[in-house]
């Protein structure tokens, strides 16, 4: 099946949440893609010289063939779009509202829950460093994503729409913010992320990460 030509960029870490939602995208799709880095920490991002450079000058940076896009989630539904089922495999649901619903999710955790993101940054989950404890603020938002995603997630499901979408694999990503770093989350919560950690595409990633951490 002929394709175009696709470029991802990423941090030189592979620490980003965001790059690894994309990343998971792809690989979902069954896409072949070439991957590039940016070092963040050297500043390299906001350097002239870089396909990033005169969008965001932020990472994922998303090339299919000569058009450049930027900002995880409008990736991802460009690809659903622009790779759209049955030809390719799907990571939205297919259902309006519950598309609608994964959606709303991704747009959630990017958007909120900033002291959990602060105080729990990605080099707990992919470097395996210990936080101290949480802030009072950092403890609010942790109850808040724990009683959300309980109210989200259907009693014995390991998916939130009864089959994987790209949303759960953001949602775990936020919970093991705070697994991974030895935080009390309910049990079935803690299930539910390690199951959705075990996905191919996932391991992927982490093993990216882990290569290049060092």
């Amino acid at each position: 099946m002929s394709q175009p030509t696709i470029t991802l960029w990423s941090d030189a870490n592979f620490f980003s949440p965001y790059v690894m939602s994309v990343y998971v995208a792809l690989k979902e799709k069954g896409l072949s893609f070439t991957l590039q880095t940016v070092d963040l920490n050297s500043g390299q991002h906001l350097q002239p010289g870089w396909k990033g450079y005169d969008l965001t000058r932020r990472v994922p940076v998303l090339a299919v063939d000569d058009f450049l896009l930027t900002e995880s989630s409008a990736i991802t539904e460009f690809l659903e779009d622009r790779f759209a089922p049955p030809t390719w495999e799907r990571i939205y649901p297919h259902d309006l509202e519950k598309r609608a619903r994964a959606r709303q999710i991704q747009a959630w955790v990017r958007s909120d829950l900033m002291p959990i993101r602060e105080e729990r940054s990605t080099d707990v989950i992919f470097a395996g460093v210990k936080k101290p404890p949480l802030s009072e603020k950092g403890q609010a938002a942790a109850q808040k994503l724990i009683t959300t995603v309980e109210s989200l997630l259907p009693d014995g499901q390991q998916n939130l729409f009864g089959e994987w979408s790209l949303a759960d694999t953001d949602l775990a990503l936020m919970l093991n913010r705070l697994i991974l770093n030895g935080d009390e989350v309910p049990e079935r919560l803690q299930e539910y992320a390690a199951f959705q950690w075990q996905r191919a595409s996932v391991q992927r990633f982490l093993a990216l990460s882990a290569k290049h951490s060092g």
